[in-house]
């Protein structure tokens, strides 16, 4: 309980002071004259003066309230290196059991992690800012101080905002650790396929003062694509090195670097780094080779024209040599057209071959044919949309470019309406199951009927659709490192007029286009792995109708085998680790990364006192290592010293709460008004004598 005086003016307390200054000074005046009863009115004034303050004598009834500290533990990644996750929960459990004795003392433990798997911002370690954010929750006079487990790499420290009380450090780890790391100056983030990037790195090597390294100046770096290495390098410690690659493929390419670990390293985490290089096409050349004219010669050229990335070459045929009437040919074209430099000197210049109905007629000889094979099996791309031609002797598969074809004539042409289906491995394939919203999921698809088709022996390679009594309608292969597709019709033209409601025809033809010039997103078997909001999303898709296995490898290590079931492949997991994450079904391998390619946090693993010394300094805590052993904790008053040797305090404040309020006039009105009275009679009658 507590007891005091207020005041509670009845008026404006500058009305009151004037009055008083006004009375006052006329007492002075009749001092000076001498006249009689001057005291006893001086006496009224103070009385009315008082009464106007209206003093107010007041107890107040106080609880007393427990100091609140925090206890503020670092759990980011590079608190997961050697001892440290140990040396950390020995000091948390010893801060809880010593500061458990003070029964004025209340305790709040806040976490700090790095959640960078989760965000795509790399701000490493905000450890002041927890403690802010920590101490902003305690009212400012019950705030007793803050102790924090950390290795001390702290990285907002520069603009650390300082709270209201003693902030106490315990590090963990060792003083004078040593550490390599791998650190990627220049990379770039996209790449045209088919050309060179470069990527410059350096090999660093942390020494702390008087230590002499580790015996090496020469470190081996290795480069891989997933788990395939591409290449090795020996190069100086400290010093910048180039490495060349060339983007072979659309889409990202996470490249790793790593060098070998050595003996007393901190930690390897850092001993490697990753480069994502989004892989982009420049313009897409494709060679149509047009033959025999038909209605829908131009659907070819009108899809592939639609197309702002495509370079388009169309050779067609439009003088056969029976129709060789012996005009000159400076008549016949203004420049003769490049047969040869198209196909043998700039063949493997083009993304993507296509005969549209191509009728053998000795225009182009078989060594052109053979070119192409070769063209086909070193990784290009053909599309055959063939027609009637195809089953007479003078068809493109008696040709060097037969022994590439996945499907065989059989001499038939079959001339009748159906409507192309898909096959039970065609709703599964890339290329053609997106047809499935528009053929719907029966049987019988709701789009325009083809009267042609060509009678033909699958050979090799998948038909993805069919037509009249099973006959295989597209098929597709891959022949060695190139990919065909064979269309055993030229009737696709009728779903561009719209005939009985048309079809997908464009769709068919695009993502037909960039499976054969390996879109990665095209590929039927495959798997694909990517973090969005902090989950590890993993995709398979397969032309297999059965479960599959996938090992998920964290960036630390650690291994997890989950079943991707047919009816739902894919898989959601929490990425609770930052770094690269291998996924794995025993033939392919995907690679995501969880939070950004090199996070700050593993910038510099060695525990250090440098960042958090002038911050603590300047809140009155201490620094201590865990390793020296933990200190002892005590009570301190406010503006007293809170850290030495050995030991660090927490603020007592005495902090209370009024629990109740007992307020007693001291003039009330029945007291003062009679003492007024009175004292203005007695003045006037010893003014009257």
């Amino acid at each position: 309980m507590t007891a005091g005086i207020v005041i509670s003016p009845l008026l404006p307390l500058p009305f009151i002071v004037v009055l008083a200054t006004v009375g006052l000074i006329l007492v002075v005046v009749a001092l000076l004259r001498g006249a009689s009863g001057t005291m006893i009115r001086f006496a009224v004034l103070a009385v009315l003066v008082l009464s106007l303050v209206n003093p107010r004598s007041v107890h107040e009834e106080r609880q007393k309230q427990p100091d609140i500290g925090l206890i503020v533990v670092d759990r980011s990644a590079s608190q997961a290196v050697e001892q440290r996750p140990a040396q950390t929960d020995q000091a948390l459990a010893w801060l809880r059991a010593k500061l458990s004795h003070f029964d004025s003392l209340e305790m709040r433990t806040v976490e700090v992690r790095d959640r960078t798997a989760a965000v795509s911002n790399d701000r490493g370690t905000q450890l002041f800012t927890a403690i802010n954010r920590g101490a902003g929750d305690i009212p400012r006079q019950r705030f007793a101080g803050a102790i924090v487990i950390t290795d001390g790499q702290a990285h907002d420290h520069a603009a650390a905002a300082i709270p209201s009380g003693p902030v106490h450090v315990l590090l963990t780890g060792r003083p004078g650790e040593t550490d390599r790391r791998l650190v990627v100056e220049q990379a770039p983030s996209y790449g045209i396929v088919g050309t060179e990037v470069s990527i410059v790195y350096r090999v660093e090597d942390r020494r702390a003062k008087g230590k002499t390294g580790f015996g090496t100046d020469l470190t081996r770096v290795v480069f891989s694509d997933g788990e395939r290495e591409i290449a090795r390098a020996q190069i100086p410690i400290g010093r910048s090195d180039k490495f060349t690659f060339t983007i072979d493929h659309a889409g990202p390419t996470v490249l790793q670097l790593e060098f070998d670990a050595v003996e007393n390293e901190l930690s390897t985490i850092n001993n490697r780094a990753l480069v994502n290089v989004n892989g982009v096409r420049d313009r897409l050349r494709v060679l149509l080779v047009s033959g025999k004219p038909h209605a829908g010669e131009r659907t070819w050229r009108n899809l592939l024209k639609s197309d702002p990335s495509v370079d388009l070459v169309h050779f067609t045929i439009l003088r056969p040599p029976e129709k060789d009437d012996f005009t000159p040919l400076n008549e016949l074209a203004l420049i003769s057209f490049p047969v040869r430099e198209l196909f043998n000197i700039k063949l493997r210049e083009f993304d993507l071959v296509v005969f549209d109905r191509y009728l053998v007629r000795d225009i182009l000889p078989p060594s052109y044919m053979r070119n192409i094979d070769n063209y086909v099996r070193e990784g290009g791309a053909l599309l055959l949309a063939l027609g009637s031609e195809f089953s007479g002797v003078r068809s493109l598969f008696h040709t060097p470019l037969g022994q590439v074809m996945p499907a065989a004539p059989t001499g038939r042409v079959l001339e009748r309406g159906f409507r192309p289906r898909l096959t039970t491995v065609g709703r599964r394939h890339p290329v053609t199951t997106e047809l499935l919203a528009v053929a719907g999921s029966g049987d019988q698809p709701r789009w325009g009927r083809w009267f042609r088709q060509i009678e033909a022996t699958v050979r090799s390679g998948i038909t993805v659709l069919r037509g009249p009594g099973d006959t295989p309608l597209l098929v597709l292969d891959r022949v060695e490192s190139g990919r065909v597709a064979q269309m055993l019709s030229d009737h696709i033209w009728l779903w561009a007029r719209g005939f009985e409601g048309g079809g997908p025809h464009a769709e068919l033809l695009r993502r037909l286009s960039h499976w054969l010039m390996k879109e990665p997103d095209l590929e039927e078997e495959s798997l694909r792995a990517a973090v969005r909001g902090g989950k590890l999303i993993v995709k398979r898709r397969s032309l297999e109708d059965a479960p599959s296995e996938v090992t998920v490898t964290s960036p630390s290590g650690k291994r997890q085998v989950y079943v991707l079931e047919t009816e739902a492949d894919k898989l959601a997991v929490e990425a609770e680790e930052t770094g690269l994450y291998r996924i794995s079904d025993g033939a392919r391998t995907a690679l995501a990364v969880a939070g950004p390619l090199n996070p700050l946090e593993f910038s510099d693993l060695r525990a250090t006192a440098e960042h958090l010394s002038q911050p603590i300094v300047a809140s009155g805590g201490g620094l201590h290592w865990i390793i020296d052993g933990l200190p002892e904790f005590r009570r301190t008053r406010p503006g007293r010293d809170s850290a030495g040797k050995g030991w660090i305090g927490l603020v007592e404040n005495h902090a209370s709460v009024v629990t109740g309020i007992t307020q007693t006039q001291l003039l009330p009105a029945f007291v003062f008004l009679p003492a007024m009275l009175l004292g203005l009679m007695v003045a006037w009658w010893r003014e009257g004598r």
